[in-house]
């Protein structure tokens, strides 16, 4: 009975933003093939879908959350929070170091290696989005006045 709540709650709120994705969300040019109107369509369209399949045959057995659950899920949006404010001024590459390193250290990992993960997913995930798929990362603020500095010092000795 409670999953069938949550997707009539959730079919509610899904059914805004469908309406708002269909009706309200244009632009005035395509730079991609799809287009920016296609990715909250296809989002729209994905939920129904799935909390169709939710009323139709919703789990028959309790949901039963322990309290480490409940913090580890409050921690993890925290987590996601602070990557949010931190993306801008860090930089991608730093502000996902730091979240992916939380993140792995939260699921168990040794110290050292959740450091390697999140050092791994800043790196590698700053060049796949910057060099292969052309996107926009910030460098951050810090590393920008690193390489100011850099390029003020190497005049000066010029």
């Amino acid at each position: 009975m409670a999953d069938r709540i949550f997707a009539g709650v959730l079919l509610a709120v899904t059914m805004a933003y469908a309406a708002i994705a269909f009706t309200a969300i244009s632009a005035p040019f395509q730079y991609d093939p799809l287009g920016p109107e296609s990715w909250p369509r296809i989002l729209a369209v994905v939920a129904l879908a799935c909390i169709a399949g939710i009323l139709w045959k919703p789990d028959t057995e309790a949901l039963g959350i322990a309290r480490q659950v409940w913090f580890r899920l409050a921690a993890t949006v925290l987590a996601l929070i602070a990557y949010a404010e931190l993306y801008e001024p860090l930089g991608f590459v730093v502000a996902t170091f730091l979240y992916g390193t939380v993140m792995a250290l939260m699921l168990g990992a040794p110290r050292l290696r959740a450091a390697g993960f999140g050092l791994a997913a800043g790196i590698i995930g700053y060049l796949v989005c910057a060099s292969l798929l052309g996107l926009n990362l910030p460098l951050g603020e810090l590393v920008e006045a690193a390489f100011t500095e850099t390029e003020t010092a190497t005049e000066e000795e010029g």
